[in-house]
């Protein structure tokens, strides 16, 4: 069996870790987070220093003390 050597392209993977096809893949996992959540949750999706990143949060004051009393966001994700 012959022995590959691979080299990763480090410019290509910032790329695409900050690109518009990987932020829609992480507003769907964090839409589908919010949805689990129920009223009161917000998400937003924003491009970092080195990757797009997605966060879901408690928006009002009745989803902050149910996330609290709960950890509603945390087993959302699960």
């Amino acid at each position: 069996m012959a022995k590959l050597k691979f080299t990763l392209n480090r410019k290509g993977v910032g790329q695409l870790l900050k690109s518009d096809e990987m932020q829609e893949v992480l507003k769907e996992y964090a839409t589908g987070i919010r949805n689990r959540c129920g009223d009161g949750y917000e998400q937003d999706t924003r491009v970092g220093k080195t990757r797009a990143n997605a966060m879901v949060y408690a928006n009002t004051y009745q989803a902050k003390a149910d996330n609290l009393r709960n950890n509603t966001i945390l087993k959302a994700v699960k």
